[in-house]
């Protein structure tokens, strides 16, 4: 007979909720910071610029543990994959899409990506099938970005359609690369976020030269910031903190992110812009965290 099962976490699933909570905090950010960026820096410009940096950074710091970066097919199609998929696809698509459509809408296409990520799950990763644990926490998730981004965003469903499949296949996009991720990334950390950005930049630097010439652009000391800042946490840090939890909460443990972003927007709305949120927000709260909880419910036991 196995060993009962304590409700108490340990301590490092603790510190796994608090990588999972650090890591919503850094996506979300970036809303804000590319919102300064694409001021004077076009979209391709910006992302090829944080992606460069964010690889460089990481491959100092893959040197500095004593890393080298592997130069065969397998680890390099494992990087291409992720970048494309991971980096240069969502984030052109999703920035193109964004300029037709409400913020509202597209937060709640972005609350696709956990369940594409379980139904993929299902079929691709032996260890996270569906169990009526994941599909309630997914289900109370979903619930929770409805209330904080209201019903009425789904008033514009329908309307500038090029630009909505544009923005749903973004999260699509994003639960590919984790389940992907997820049976495939087994190198060291800093190896991992060094050769995916790298992978990334490689692929969207073209599109930059070809279409922005950023040699021409004069951009101004906040976009310059503002891509720096973008490059060190949410690019870098965050990819870091990505492929250490892929592995320890699961694809759809990370999934729930994708509800715990636009939430965390609302946050930094208070914070930078004196914004005060409803009582929608608090009944989010516990939506989105109760379903956070019931998805890796099951994993824990395990």
């Amino acid at each position: 007979m196995p060993p009962p099962i304590s409700p108490k976490l340990s301590q490092t699933q603790w510190f796994d909720y608090a990588l999972l909570g650090l890591l919503a905090i850094l996506w979300s950010s970036s809303f804000v910071f590319i919102k300064i960026g694409v001021a004077t820096l076009p979209p391709a410009t910006l992302t090829a610029g944080r992606l460069a940096l964010g690889a460089l950074i990481l491959f100092v710091f893959s040197q500095y543990r004593g890393h080298q970066i592997p130069f065969n097919l397998k680890a390099w199609r494992l990087f291409f994959f992720v970048g494309f998929f991971g980096n240069a696809l969502p984030f052109t698509l999703i920035g193109w899409g964004e300029q037709f459509v409400d913020s509202g809408l597209a937060a709640l296409f972005m609350g696709i990506m956990p369940v594409m990520t379980a139904v993929l799950a299902h079929f691709w990763v032996e260890d996270e099938p569906l169990t009526p644990h994941r599909v309630g926490g997914v289900v109370l998730g979903f619930s929770g970005l409805i209330f904080l981004i209201g019903i009425d965003a789904l008033s514009g469903l329908g309307d500038t359609v090029i630009a909505q499949i544009a923005i749903v296949c973004g999260p699509v996009s994003y639960a590919v690369t984790t389940i992907y991720s997820r049976r495939n990334a087994h190198l060291p950390l800093p190896v991992l976020g060094a050769g995916t950005l790298t992978a990334g930049a490689i692929i969207i630097l073209p599109l930059s030269l070809i279409l922005d010439r950023p040699w021409t652009l004069e951009p101004s000391l906040e976009s310059l910031g503002a891509m720096v800042v973008l490059g060190l946490f949410p690019t870098a840090l965050a990819s870091l903190i990505f492929f250490r939890l892929i592995h320890k909460i699961g694809a759809n443990g990370i999934a729930q992110n994708n509800y715990l972003v636009p939430l965390l927007g609302v946050g930094w709305g208070m914070l930078l812009l004196d914004e005060r949120p409803g009582w929608n927000v608090f009944v989010a709260l516990v939506l989105i965290l109760s379903g956070v909880v019931l998805v890796n419910r099951q994993r824990s036991k395990a």
